[in-house]
């Protein structure tokens, strides 16, 4: 049972992860974009943290850390992504948002796959 609800919150955190790096289409100068990104943002790390949490607790002992410390480098870079947008600086966002893809990346790279 704790294999499938880890293969779960996998599934779920790679879909966010991605739905995450698309946002990065939607970073324009406009009130609009800017309302639908930082709603999109608060929304995939609340699902992100349930899944990750879910994660962490059903992992191998010898996994625990690493997804512990990978989680921690994510949850604090789309914290600060979160409040470039809430400002509205767009030079800030596009930096952050690019720390936070590179996160998301690695994410992706160490995420099981669907196999």
């Amino acid at each position: 049972m704790m294999d499938v609800e880890f293969k779960g919150s996998a599934n779920r955190i790679k879909k966010c992860a991605l739905d995450l790096l698309a946002i990065g289409d939607d970073l324009m100068d406009d009130d609009d974009s800017w309302d639908l990104v930082g709603r999109d943002l608060r929304l995939k790390s609340t699902f992100l943290y349930s899944d990750f949490s879910k994660m962490i607790t059903s992992a191998p002992q010898d996994q625990k850390k690493g997804l512990t410390e990978l989680a921690n480098k994510l949850f604090c870079s789309i914290e600060e992504l979160d409040e470039a947008v809430k400002i509205r600086s767009i030079t800030l966002t596009h930096d952050r948002y690019n720390e936070a893809a590179g996160i998301l990346q690695e994410l992706m790279e160490l995420m099981p796959s669907d196999k």
